[in-house]
């Protein structure tokens, strides 16, 4: 049982053991030495202040009840809470060295970056030739007067109609880059001799052997076309200023072809149906005329309906000199004697004209020298001459329609407009040293940054 003199020793607060004390580093003596000396004095003023305790504690022996309670709230109070020991500290980062691994960086950035920048500014500016640039630019135009579908409010707009200058545009286009234009050329001028004038440069110069394939490739990268709006641009290097603008030339002259053989072609299209409906009209017209002539020939009649209408003619006048002498006869008859000498040569001629018009009527249904009637020979004339008549119009109308075509054929002609002649190079241009330095230097560094920090992060790994 605790007495009440033991009450303040209890409530004295415990002194730190050795074990609670920090420890001391692994990298100091003399930090470790000054702790042990700390906690040995600590020690020491614990024991000390136990003894005075004790002496307080039997000097309180006699205090009453009041006493006693504030001793009992003294020892209530809580310990202080002991350190955790800390772990070792681990030691200060010792100075970089030189190491293996540097040696490596050093040389992969001489290999990488160093080494091809400057072979590649040795081979640019020591071993490569210059190059002339010619420069060509042109466009497909189209020579049209308003149409009828823009007299009418430009509905061909509305209903999305365009000119076709856009497709001839985008057609020429692909013939610059096309085999076809490579052979023509090169049949006017040889390319491979004209791009192999560069000697001790196997990059610039031309490779390849004698085929249109190789040919081909070279022209990819001598050859640049830029297509922009309906306009086109070309650039084309060569190793003399001669060449360039030749091969230009050469271009503007087989695009300029080819442009002509399109419009030729929408010429002959446009111009085809009208001139098939022309050749039907005269064909159908010939034959009618030819089967008139053949009826003329086998008939012997110009134009029968003319005999006919003579005719008809004669036979009218008959019958009014007939009209005439019977009013004639009849008067005679009133005012004269029966046996008046007039009135007989009144009935005598009265008979003779209609003995006249029996034998004229008589002529319409005779025999023509063929052994056919009139009246047939003018139906088959009819006939004929309706033929023809219907071969003419037709022939007419076809004739029409080929002329509006034709003239629509020609209102719609297609022609290439230069608005850059091929030009005529005064200084290399090319290849573009600088350029191609920055281009390259840049893109080695950037390959040789990655390839060391993938290096870094998989040691960081390991």
């Amino acid at each position: 049982m605790k007495t009440l003199g033991d009450a303040p020793a209890d409530s004295a607060p415990a002194e730190p053991t050795p074990e609670d004390a920090p420890q001391p580093r692994a990298g100091g003596a003399k930090a470790a030495a000054a702790g042990a000396g700390a906690a040995a004095r600590r020690q020491g003023a614990g024991g000390g202040g136990a003894r005075k305790g004790a002496g307080a504690g039997a000097a309180r022996r006699g205090i009453g009840a009041g006493g006693k309670g504030k001793a009992a709230r003294a020892g209530a109070l809580p310990k202080p809470r002991r350190t955790p020991p800390q772990g070792p500290v681990r030691p200060a980062a010792t100075p970089a060295k030189f190491e293996l691994r540097h040696l490596g960086i050093a040389l992969s950035f001489l290999l990488v970056v160093a080494i091809p920048v400057v072979v590649s500014a040795w081979y640019l500016w020591a071993k490569a030739n210059d190059q002339y640039a010619s420069y060509l630019g042109f466009s497909v135009r189209s020579e049209s007067s308003p149409a009828s579908s823009e007299l009418l409010g430009g509905l061909s707009t509305l209903v999305g109609m365009t000119s076709s200058s856009s497709t001839d545009t985008d057609i020429l286009y692909k013939f610059i880059q096309s085999h076809d234009l490579v052979e023509r050329v090169n049949q006017r001028m040889d390319l491979a001799e004209i791009w192999s004038k560069a000697e001790g440069d196997p990059v610039f110069a031309y490779r390849g052997g004698g085929s249109m394939e190789d040919l081909l490739n070279e022209w990819e990268r001598k050859v640049r076309v830029y297509y922009d709006d309906g306009m086109i641009d070309l650039r084309v290097l060569a190793f003399t200023p001669e060449d360039s603008h030749a091969i230009a030339q050469a271009i503007l002259d087989e695009s300029t072809i080819r442009i002509n053989e399109l419009n030729d072609v929408a010429r002959e299209d446009a111009l085809r149906y009208a001139r098939q409906e022309l050749d039907q009209a005269i064909e159908r017209l010939k034959e009618a005329r030819q089967a008139m002539t053949e009826f003329r020939n086998r008939h012997q009649l110009v134009d029968p309906t003319a005999d006919v209408q003579g005719q008809v003619g004669v036979v009218t006048s008959l019958q009014q000199q007939l009209a005439e002498q019977l009013v004639a006869l009849g008067m005679l008859r009133a005012n004269a004697q029966a046996n008046d000498p007039r009135i007989e040569q009144g009935e005598l001629r009265i008979s003779v004209i209609r003995e006249q018009i029996d034998a004229e009527r008589l002529k319409f249904g005779s025999e023509t020298p063929t052994g056919e009637a009139l009246s047939e020979v003018v139906g088959q004339y009819e006939s004929l001459a309706v033929d023809r008549q219907f071969a003419e119009s037709s022939y007419t109308a076809a004739l029409a329609a080929y002329d509006a075509a034709r003239a629509e054929a020609v209102r719609q002609s297609r022609y290439l407009a230069a608005y850059v002649r091929p030009t005529f190079a005064q200084i290399a241009e090319y290849p573009q040293r600088m350029k191609l330095m920055a281009i390259l230097s840049g893109f080695l560094l950037v390959v040789w940054t990655i390839g060391v920090l993938i290096f870094y992060s998989l040691r960081d790994r390991r």
